[in-house]
């Protein structure tokens, strides 16, 4: 299950990346170097920037929904309970450090 989520995960943020980049910026943006300039043809000017924009909230929505229930419900791992080494009260045994011995300053 972790893995097929995952994987939806890794597609909606595929598209929405996609998605972002057709739109059009001030400058054009790369809408208009990969032949999305000519998107807006197909639905209209209006409709294609009501659409990517619709679009573009749903997959961001749906990208955050998802990626917190992955992490909340999901997570593997997430059923053991290892103590950690400061939990565990144990002594690390870490010796002392030394100074080289000092050598006298010839004169």
């Amino acid at each position: 299950m972790y893995t097929a989520l995952v994987l939806i995960e890794i597609i909606i943020s595929v598209l929405l990346i996609i998605v972002i980049l057709l739109q059009n910026s001030k400058g054009g943006g790369l809408a208009a170097s990969l032949g999305g300039s000519n998107i807006g043809t197909v639905f209209g000017v209006r409709r294609t920037a009501d659409f990517l924009s619709k679009a573009t909230t749903y997959l961001a929505g749906s990208f955050i929904i998802l990626a917190l229930a992955i992490n909340l419900f999901f997570l593997p791992g997430k059923g053991k309970t290892a103590e950690s080494v400061i939990q565990s009260g144990q002594q690390s045994t870490v010796p002392a450090p030394q100074l080289p011995p000092q050598q006298q300053p010839a004169q």
